[in-house]
């Protein structure tokens, strides 16, 4: 009797603490919904909701300045997606040396060497700096090494001022190229050099063009083939050969008879 009554007044304990846990749980989420920071989140789901309703109803309402913006957007990114890094500009200043060092300086162009040669030693001395904009690059030249000793590296009061960047720009990176040296790099193997002292109307002379040296070449390509004769072509030939053939045996013939007939003078 005592272990029932010990029973039953185990369950009536473990009943009414499961029914507290209950209430206490529902009334830690009904705070939680209620308190400032669940009114907070739901108005600022509720604006969001909103921005994007006005966001597709303008789109259908407007949709020429709706494309114009994503193209906006989209441009934007892809510049962002192929803007170059330092990486990019040391690999393409090592390939713009290279390309100079394969030819001799009699045939090499003064300004792409100049200007390869004056971003290799700024390279070597370390202070060729790169500048990301987030849709474009900058590669400019700095004063020391970042990691000289030196006082003017050091003292913050001495560094550059952004308003002389402008004067310190090298090269600005933008669609995954560096445009500045690939218009210096554009007519490496040309020396200019050895046109300065020609004559003014040979100076005028505009070079040939891609395309009228690709023709040139391939008319000369062309004059090295055997001729090709079509049948007509053949067939003529051969009746204006064979009629020169009768011409000729006609005109023998006529020559023998001619002096067969001439009346021999007496010695």
């Amino acid at each position: 009797m005592e272990r029932f009554k010990a029973n039953m007044a185990a369950s009536l304990v473990l009943k009414r603490w499961c029914s507290n846990a209950v209430q206490s749980k529902g009334s830690r989420l009904e705070r939680l919904r209620n308190s400032r920071v669940a009114g907070w989140c739901r108005g600022l789901l509720s604006d969001y909701r909103e921005a994007c309703r006005e966001v597709v109803v303008g789109s259908w309402e407007r949709p020429f300045k709706a494309s114009v913006y994503l193209s906006l957007l989209g441009g934007a990114w892809a510049c962002y997606l192929t803007n170059p890094d330092d990486a990019s500009f040391e690999t393409s200043l090592l390939e713009s040396a290279n390309q100079l060092g394969l030819l001799s300086p009699w045939i090499r162009s003064g300004t792409s060497d100049g200007h390869v040669q004056g971003l290799v030693r700024l390279r070597n001395e370390g202070r060729l700096r790169y500048a990301s904009l987030g849709v474009a690059s900058l590669a400019y030249r700095a004063d020391c090494d970042p990691e000289a000793s030196l006082y003017e590296a050091r003292c913050s009061f001495l560094s550059v001022p952004w308003a002389e960047l402008r004067e310190r720009v090298l090269d600005v990176g933008f669609a995954g190229r560096w445009w500045l040296l690939d218009a210096k790099m554009r007519d490496y193997d040309v020396n200019e050099d050895e046109f300065r002292h020609l004559p003014p109307a040979m100076a005028a002379t505009a070079p040939p063009s891609t395309a009228g040296t690709e023709r040139n070449e391939k008319l000369h390509a062309e004059s090295w083939k055997p001729p090709v004769m079509s049948a007509e072509d053949a067939a003529e030939d051969a009746a204006r050969a064979g009629g020169q053939q009768e011409q000729a045996a006609t005109g023998s013939e006529t020559a023998g008879q001619e002096a067969q007939t001439e009346p021999q003078t007496p010695l």
